[in-house]
């Protein structure tokens, strides 16, 4: 199965002040206009775009990377089979995507997600 990294997010405590500082380092275009208040990063010639959430409790801080693939549910019940734990179950989202997160067999959290359309 080929799943590109398509989409990255920043797990923070205090996301407003996490997209602060990358907005002044970095100069990222960060917008929370959106369905869930989510702030996205555009991505820059070359590079991917992201985006900055809240951090829930008891869930791992970090980076997660999320892979685009054609079906989450099949890809969740492989990597379940392959010893991950799902943390976030498979969830439709306002703009008509599917994603789920889970934790691989060492505890690094990473997403899945299919695009609408």
């Amino acid at each position: 199965m080929n799943a590109p990294v398509t989409h990255w997010q920043v797990l923070s405590t205090d996301p407003a002040r996490t997209a602060s500082f990358y907005g002044r380092v970095f100069g990222w275009q960060i917008s929370a206009d959106n369905a869930m208040g989510y702030r996205e990063v555009a991505a820059a010639p070359g590079g991917i775009r992201g985006g900055i959430w809240p951090l829930p409790p008891g869930a791992p801080g970090g980076v997660q990377l999320f892979m685009t693939v054609p079906d989450v549910a099949v890809c969740v019940a492989a990597a379940a089979a392959e010893g991950a734990q799902v943390i976030v179950p498979v969830t439709a989202l306002p703009d008509g995507d599917v994603m789920a997160v889970l934790l691989d067999p060492l505890g690094q959290p990473f997403g899945l997600v299919q695009k609408h359309g």
